[in-house]
């Protein structure tokens, strides 16, 4: 039941990577068939991160007074409305509002899906389950790349933006069946449902560990309304986990990995890789190494632990990207194989360490009053940022050039590289309930100070 339940959970992410990726290989056929400037372009492959932001809002307001469940049922009916009003869309602006209302669906299920994986799964395996996302979001992401070198031939457009309501049908059905989290069902005070989900979930749990694990959710849950206030994070404790998670995926972002992404055709002709079909091919192969690797940092994270692999992801990441930045510089078109090697040794980085931690330092780090919270103001961290670097993107590499522009996202990975030597905690083997009281011991020294 837990591998079903995390299965459906980090389906979402697999419509999040359908919906980010496919947008790079339409591109090039929605031009031919809409009018496009630099500035509508950006919009709309900016839109999805755009909406996002306002999904990350509505995710807030529910999550904690409705449940992960039925915030995740919505996110799913978002999903099927904005994937067919792509498919269908008639001009750029209708295109850009249904990728809007995809954005939307995304930025309420990247909140609350990693949150309820993270309160589903036991401390032991929980770096791997709630990583499960992240490795959806690669799949989804190659899924895409192949459906559009699928169409490609064809120029089958309307294709590749509708294969999304399939999964997003599935997710709907997958749903509409599974439990509620046991940690909310706790605190709304449905603490035998909330038995009944954790039996079912670990069938070999003793009643003496339920029996402690729900004792532990309560205790961690304050009975002060004031414990709950937006004024906590005011705390140095606090405020510093909330710091790091924003920085975490400010630096995720400006890695440039949505701008592979979203333009990697157009980057890999710029590098002297011609022909759409080869491109396609070789986007392809983008999303295989970012699925792959993923699937190595599930298997690596709760060894070797969160620090470690973050400090080692930002030194490959700022030696990839300086890489890609000379070789533009050089524009020797007889070096485009050697920019491909250097775009897959990025997302080889990227996807082993900058990629999941953000999300599972997000889902971990925060106490239980205030997980929604900060969960949500990370969340609109990364929408915020991916939106900048996806919208802008077109805008710098045809004023800066390419060069410079990785340039500037090799010199963000060196930063990024500090930053996780200096503030990256380690969570690795520690249940929720012990990085709640963690924080509650914290807090009552320095108020004893």
């Amino acid at each position: 039941m837990l591998i079903l339940l995390a299965v459906l959970a980090a389906m979402f992410g697999f419509l999040f990577g359908t919906d980010i990726g496919v947008i790079s290989g339409a591109l090039p056929f929605l031009k031919k068939e809409f009018v496009f400037t630099a500035q509508s372009e950006g919009f709309m492959t900016g839109a999805v991160p755009f909406g996002a932001i306002f999904g990350a809002v509505v995710a807030l307001l529910t999550v904690d007074r409705f449940g992960r469940r039925p915030v995740l049922i919505f996110s799913s009916i978002l999903f099927a409305a904005g994937s067919l009003a792509a498919a269908l869309a008639f001009s750029v602006w209708s295109l850009t509002l249904a990728r809007l209302i995809i954005g939307m669906a995304i930025g309420v299920s990247s909140l609350v899906a990693p949150m309820y994986l993270a309160e589903i799964a036991p401390a032991r395996i929980r770096g791997a389950v709630v990583s499960a996302f992240q490795l959806m979001i690669t799949i989804g992401i190659l899924a895409a790349f192949v459906v559009d070198w699928a169409f490609s031939y064809s120029g089958s457009w309307r294709f590749m933006l509708g294969f999304s309501l399939i999964p997003a049908c599935i997710c709907l059905a997958g749903i509409l069946r599974a439990p509620e989290s046991p940690r909310w069902l706790v605190l709304a005070g449905k603490e035998k449902d909330a038995r009944t989900v954790l039996k079912t979930v670990q069938p070999d749990i003793s009643t003496d560990r339920v029996d402690t694990i729900v004792r532990e959710i309560e205790d961690s849950h304050p009975s002060d309304p004031s414990e709950e206030s937006w004024s906590r994070f005011r705390e140095p404790r606090l405020r510093g986990l909330l710091i790091f998670s924003v920085a975490a995926f400010f630096l995720q972002q400006f890695s440039g990995i949505n701008v592979i992404l979203n333009y990697a055709p157009q980057i890999l002709d710029k590098a002297g890789l011609s022909g759409i079909a080869n491109e396609l091919i070789a986007t392809a192969g983008i999303g295989a190494i970012n699925m792959l690797v993923t699937i190595l940092s599930m298997a690596v994270v709760d060894k070797v632990g969160r620090r470690p692999l973050f400090i080692f992801g930002f030194a490959g990441a700022f030696a990839s990207l300086a890489i890609i930045a000379l070789l533009f510089q050089l524009d020797n078109p007889h070096l485009a194989l050697l920019t491909l090697i250097a775009l897959f040794a990025f997302v080889f980085f990227f996807a082993i360490s900058l990629g999941p931690l953000p999300w599972l330092y997000m889902s971990e780090l925060f106490p239980l009053a205030l997980r929604g919270k900060g969960m949500a103001v990370a969340s609109l961290s990364n929408w915020i940022c991916n939106f900048l670097v996806v919208f802008l993107f077109p805008a710098l590499a045809a004023s800066l050039g390419e060069s410079m522009t990785f340039g500037m996202f090799a010199l963000c990975c060196a930063f990024g590289l500090w930053y996780a030597w200096s503030f990256a905690p380690e969570t690795r083997g520690v249940s929720l309930e012990e990085i709640d009281q963690a924080i509650a011991d914290q807090r009552t020294k320095s108020a004893a100070a």
